[in-house]
């Protein structure tokens, strides 16, 4: 089984760029995608016709946030409200249920364009803890918590830590939520895989050619409950298809 996560930037920008090409391309049976940036009925035909069953999750702000899950299979149900209605509102979440597993797709807020923002991030750090675990627990099944979480937990997950220590996205209470969030009873699959390899990012900024020269941040992730992690098999980034300013994470699981 292959579980792939993309934040879209924008998924008619992404589709115009070759993302069906993409998906055909990585074969995946369950697609997770952040940052829509439309409503389900914007929804590019093309993608509604790609063969997987489409659920999503719209942000009320127009051409804001939203997530979605692509599934080959149906799943047992899908769940897009975590009952918190701010982060409802923004279209931050969404989950889709199967017999033994459940696979959310969540968007993390950014704390980028100043104080206002980065005190929301922290909220949603609290309050998503708090409700995920709680989740979890009320569906007693394993659960792979797919998205763009913003966050760079460690050095090795960021092109240059030193000056980047007091940047949203790697600052110490963000990093320390990050550990205790995997001390809590997840993992970091990625990272399991690909442990000590160096110079593996999920976004660049579009500013300075960051991209072409690698100057970027892992803040896509796939963290699962301990048991279905041993499932894991192959991980990878792939940052070949410019569809947005984040390249896809992949992990091929045993069925």
């Amino acid at each position: 089984m292959i579980i792939s996560t993309l934040n879209v930037n924008g998924i008619r920008s992404a589709e115009s760029k070759g993302l069906l090409n993409w998906m055909s391309e990585i074969k995946a049976d369950i697609i997770c995608f952040q940052e829509l940036k439309a409503t389900k009925e914007q929804i590019p035909i093309k993608i509604l016709e790609s063969g997987y069953f489409g659920y999503y999750k719209s942000a009320v702000k127009k051409g804001y946030s939203g997530v979605g899950i692509l599934s080959k299979t149906e799943p047992l149900n899908v769940i897009d409200s975590c009952g918190i209605e701010w982060i409802d509102n923004e279209g931050r979440f969404i989950a889709a249920e199967y017999e033994n597993y459940v696979v959310v797709s969540a968007y993390f807020p950014s704390g980028t364009t100043g104080d206002e923002r980065q005190a929301v991030k922290y909220i949603f750090l609290d309050q998503f803890y708090d409700f995920i675990h709680y989740f979890q627990r009320k569906i007693g099944k394993e659960l792979i918590l797919c998205g763009d979480l913003n966050i760079a937990h460690k050095p090795i997950d960021i092109h240059n830590p030193v000056s980047n220590k007091n940047s949203s996205g790697f600052l110490p209470e963000e990093r320390e939520w990050f550990s205790k969030f995997l001390d809590s009873g997840f993992v970091d699959v990625f990272r399991v895989l690909n442990e000590e390899k160096k110079d593996l990012y999920s976004w660049w900024s579009y500013r300075a050619g960051a991209r072409k020269n690698n100057k970027g941040w892992r803040i896509d992730y796939q963290l699962s409950t301990p048991e279905f992690s041993k499932k894991a098999e192959k991980a990878w980034i792939d940052a070949s298809y410019i569809l947005s300013d984040h390249a896809s994470v992949t992990i091929q699981y045993a069925d």
